[in-house]
Parts: C-alpha cells; structure tokens; sequence
C-alpha cells in the first residue's frame, strides 16, 4: 500500500506547474465547448475537466485519508465531484474541479515566489567580514562578528553587519532593503545595512547589530513569518473541512431518510460543499 501511495504522489507532482498550467488551460477549453456546445462530441466535453482536474483533486484526497486519515478541503471538493457526477451535473462537476485547481496553481505560483525571494535574501547574506584589530586586517566569518568590532568594507563588497561608519565616503546600494533604484552617498556618522553593497569607495565602520539581530536576518525572518502566517490559515480551513464534511454527509443521509429521494440527497453534497469552502 505505502509503494502505490508512494507512487502516486509522484505521479501527481510529476511535470510541475508547467503540467498544471496545461492541463488547466485543456480543461478551460473544454469547459467552454461544453457551455456553448461548439463541437458534436459523443460525450459532454466536461468530462475532460472532470478527468484532468478532477481526479488528481480525488487522488489527493484518498492519500490524505488512507495515510493519516487526514480530512481536508480537497475531500469536500472530491464529495462535490462525485455527487455532480451521479446527478448527472457533468458541467458542473467540471467547474468545481477547474475552480479547485486554478485555486491550488495559484497558491503554488505564491509560495514558489516566496521561497525563491527568501532563497535570494539567504544568497545576499554575507559570508566574510574585513576586521581591525591592532591595526592589522584580517578576514574572518560574518558570524563571528561581534558588537563594537571595526570592519573595513571595499568597493564591490556587501556590508556584513548593520554599523555606522567611521572613515571613508561612499556610495551604497540599496534596492535590497529600501528599493532605491539609484545609489546613496554615505560618509562619516552615518549608517548601513547589511545586505546592501559598497559600490566606490571604501570605509571602515563599526559593527552595531550582528548575526540575527541584522537587517538582512530580520528580512528574512519577515518573509519566512509571512509564508508561515499564510501556512496557518490554510490549515484552519482544513481543521473546519472535518466538520463540514461530517455536516454534510449528516445532512444529506437526513434528506434521504425524510424524503426517500437519493438525487434530492446527493444534490445536498454539490451545494453544501462548494459553498463551504
């Protein structure tokens, strides 16, 4: 069983978002031949979303179940599907699906741009410093700067640590940290950044904030909280889906019993779900 599961999760992330993109846009078209009946098709070309969107929604759904017993929005989704399909709402079940996965491409496109922003910060993170220590310089990791310390920073060099400058004029680039496009002139007294880059000349400047007390460190902290706060909310949602879902199904076993009717009850599940979510 943890083989087949295995193999289907990468099934499903196989091709990536460029595979999601094409089956989307397939299942767009389909969608629209189905509205406006363009083409005479022996089947309803609905069933073309249902299939390419529908089933890896479905998929997703029974891993959750089987290996965690994990009741999420995707199982309410599949409960919509299923149901549209047995009343025979084909469009319909097609909508949800396309709906459901342009949803989850667009939360993926999200956090693939979050992680790659915090990627570039991590990258912009200096990894030496040039410390003053009786005259002599010597480079050492930006880590084992310490608070007071007097570094010297060359033309082309990224500041390692937040400070204030000694000696020396400059200009500094910082689009990293404030997304000025051009660079600002810097002389004795005044403050920098890490992250940011010395472009002309260079200066000497004592270390005020270090390691993760930097301005560097702090922006990515903000970017990583950003993406966790967003990571929390989805999974509130999925903690609810567990009593809709129970909600649902009560209220559609409690329809079928009053009216004896099984269309009246399934009909229930494609209204309930989709508007709960």
């Amino acid at each position: 069983m943890r083989t087949l599961v295995q193999k289907t999760e990468a099934f499903l992330e196989w091709g990536g978002i460029k595979k999601e993109i094409t089956l989307l846009a397939i299942s767009g078209v389909a969608l629209v031949v189905s509205i406006f009946d363009l083409l005479p098709l022996p089947f309803d070309a609905a069933w073309v979303a249902i299939v390419l969107c529908g089933i890896p929604i479905v998929l997703e759904a029974l891993i959750g179940l089987i290996t965690a017993f994990d009741i999420k929005a995707d199982v309410l989704v599949s409960l919509a599907l299923i149901a549209a399909v047995l009343i025979g709402e084909d469009f319909a079940a097609g909508e949800v699906a396309f709906i459901m996965q342009l949803g989850s491409l667009l939360e993926d496109l999200t956090v693939a741009k979050a992680r790659a922003g915090i990627e570039k910060l991590v990258q912009l993170t200096p990894q030496t410093a040039r410390r003053i220590s009786g005259g002599a310089e010597e480079v050492i990791p930006a880590e084992n700067v310490r608070v007071g310390d007097v570094l010297r920073v060359l033309p082309g060099e990224t500041i390692p640590v937040d400070g204030v400058i000694l000696t020396g004029e400059t200009s500094v680039n910082q689009a990293v940290m404030t997304g000025e496009s051009l660079p600002v002139d810097k002389g004795p007294g005044d403050e920098v950044s890490s992250g940011t880059v010395n472009q002309f000349g260079s200066f000497d400047m004592r270390a005020a904030k270090v390691g993760e007390d930097s301005s560097i460190q702090s922006m990515i902290r903000l970017v990583q909280s950003a993406d966790a706060g967003k990571a929390k909310i989805v999974g509130l949602a999925d903690r609810w889906a567990t009593w809709i879902v129970v909600t649902a199904l009560v209220a559609a076993a409690g329809t079928w019993a009053v009216t004896g009717e099984i269309i009246r009850a399934v009909t229930i599940l494609v209204v309930f779900c989709p508007c709960a979510l």
